[in-house]
């Protein structure tokens, strides 16, 4: 894949638009009995034709309010690929149970949740939510799924004067370059997660880093935040391997890895990636030697698909963990239940209930569906949902600031039940680890 996954720069109105040539990352697989088998990522290449859409987000954005008695919100994100686990139906099922528990209704329309398979592609996303704001009454977009159908679902809900709920999407851009006054990022980006892992690396002896990275928006832009704070912190990053999304074969990358003689390799890939990355390196004896594995982006699901025997003693940073406290542990089995499933809850199902109930009641709040009156409301109401601890939405840029918990993967013999990985090491500030609002490149807070 290489370079497939450029950047593209377009203008619109005068105005520099940069839409992602990919997103975030995914999940993993689910084991037998409690997650699928592993899936083959396939191709996720932004097609060109998603990119013109960037010149509709500037366009003035209608003022219709909903016609009829049922407004709708959709979950737009992967359904059949390598992201479906962490988010997908999942994602659907968080989002009706949030709809159940306001009550059904807000200013007098039944509320009516809708979910459609993104394929991972910008296009089909951004003709997906374009059809629903057309033609069935959708006031909203929850989660996106991965940064590019995101950033792709955003901003036709920019254009059509809705809100977009980005649960899904960890790229910064979100509340960064491309910040909108209808879009909240509710999903933790890659400047908070190398903020909150490599500070305590550096101090605890790992001076020098070395970096195996997804070849693509998300990788590249995690590994730029981490070396950033690898530098500020005093150390030295003395090299990168990239890797094409969805590779089977990481020999090479971790070869070199371990030729850098660099006492940290920071593993800068998710999902599927991550978990045959990890399992290969254990193979050519990189765990346990004196160059250390850190992650950054792990998702419960990549847990369960490696398993606690390669798992075992990961350390990494996690806004939602189904099994913290009573409220978390309450909040699943009701998930389960909406869901069907068995399995455990991610991060991105947990953050789609939370942005959904915080925009009914900014709706509700602001007595209208009206995008940008909404998400004014919405900035400036409390976060009162408990599933995530001292939540706050900040007004300039629509970024969600939230604590983050520091997790270690549990040894086998500690785990008592399904879906008991994790212990939590402590809790970081949100104030702390989140970009602060004079960094920020949201063109927005400058003003």
């Amino acid at each position: 894949m290489g370079n497939s996954f450029r950047s593209i720069v377009v203008r619109c109105s005068g105005l520099p638009v940069r839409y992602p040539g990919l997103a975030c990352a995914g999940p993993a697989s689910r084991l037998p009995g409690f997650f699928r088998p592993p899936r083959r990522a396939g191709g996720l290449a932004v097609l060109a034709a998603a990119v013109a859409l960037a010149c509709a987000a500037t366009a003035i954005p209608a003022a219709a309010e909903p016609a009829g008695d049922v407004v709708r919100i959709g979950v737009s994100n992967d359904r059949s690929g390598i992201y479906a686990d962490v988010g997908g139906p999942g994602s659907e099922a968080a989002t009706r149970l949030a709809v159940k528990d306001f009550g059904g209704q807000v200013l007098g329309k039944r509320i009516e949740v809708i979910g459609a398979d993104t394929q991972n592609k910008a296009d089909v996303a951004s003709a997906v939510v374009r059809r629903w704001f057309d033609t069935q009454n959708v006031v909203a977009v929850v989660d996106g799924g991965a940064s590019s159908t995101g950033l792709a679902a955003a901003y036709v809900a920019k254009e059509k004067n809705g809100t977009a709920l980005i649960s899904g999407g960890f790229a910064g851009d979100f509340s960064g370059k491309q910040c909108s006054t209808v879009t909240t990022q509710w999903a933790p980006d890659t400047y908070a997660l190398a903020n909150a892992v490599v500070r305590g690396a550096v101090d605890q002896g790992g001076k020098s880093w070395y970096f195996i990275t997804s070849d693509y928006v998300f990788g590249k832009s995690l590994e730029a935040n981490a070396s950033h704070f690898v530098e500020r912190a005093g150390g030295k990053v003395l090299g990168s391997a990239r890797h094409p999304l969805g590779a089977t074969d990481f020999a090479s990358f971790i070869l070199q890895a371990q030729a850098s003689q660099a006492q940290v390799i920071g593993l800068a890939s998710a999902g599927g990636d991550l978990v045959n990355l990890i399992k290969q390196a254990q193979e050519f004896g990189l765990a346990g030697s004196r160059q250390r594995m850190l992650t950054f982006l792990t998702f419960i699901t990549d847990v369960a698909a490696m398993g606690l025997p390669v798992a075992q003693g990961l350390i990494f940073p996690d806004a939602f963990y189904w099994d913290a406290d009573d409220d978390t542990r309450a909040w699943t089995r009701r998930w389960q239940k909406e869901a069907n499933w068995d399995r455990v809850p991610s991060i991105v199902h947990a953050l789609s209930y939370v942005a959904t109930m915080h925009y009914l009641q900014a709706v509700q709040a602001a007595g209208t569906f009206d995008g940008e009156a909404v998400n004014r409301k919405l900035r400036e109401l409390p976060v009162t949902t408990r599933l995530i601890k001292n939540a706050r939405v900040r007004p300039e840029d629509g970024r969600v600031i939230m604590d983050l918990y520091l997790v270690e993967v549990k040894k086998p013999a500690e785990s008592r039940y399904p879906g008991d990985f994790y212990r939590i090491l402590s809790t970081v500030p949100g104030d702390k680890v989140f970009v602060s609002l004079a960094d920020s490149e949201c063109p927005l807070a400058r003003k």
